[in-house]
């Protein structure tokens, strides 16, 4: 497999994974996950694929879109960062996809803000310890 065809599929995996949470597909998602797939967020610390399904996947239930940002590849890493709306609110997250013989191994899932933004334009508000700057 030559070096494009290799990014575009770890493109199309992290894509796929997300899509597999708007369209409420379990087989979809599973069947794109390593045995030994691990989850990481500001609030998840190396999940494994069982944990990760079973504490993450019931938010597919609310997720009604992901609309792409901005997609980068390197190598086995594609990262995207998109707007997402659930029922009852929008944010903007960003995520690191690690692939390896075809699976996804790892996802880091770095959090952005709820949409519309909480702090007036040009303004800021206090952090409360939330977003950890």
């Amino acid at each position: 497999m030559n070096e494009m065809s290799r990014r575009e599929s770890t493109l199309k995996l992290a894509r796929a994974r997300l899509k597999a949470y708007v369209d409420k597909d379990r087989a979809a998602i599973e069947a794109l996950l390593s045995d030994d797939y691990r989850f990481s967020s500001p609030i998840d610390n190396q999940l494994d694929r069982a944990t990760y399904l079973s504490r993450c996947w019931p938010n597919s239930e609310k997720t009604t879109s992901f609309d792409e940002m901005l997609a980068i590849e390197d190598g086995d890493r594609a990262v995207i960062v998109y707007e997402a709306a659930a029922r009852d609110h929008k944010f903007r997250n960003c995520e690191v996809t690690t692939v390896r013989g075809g699976k996804i191994v790892r996802v880091e899932v770095y959090f952005g803000w709820d949409l519309p933004h909480k702090a007036p334009k040009g303004g800021f508000i206090e952090n409360t310890g939330e977003g950890h700057a």
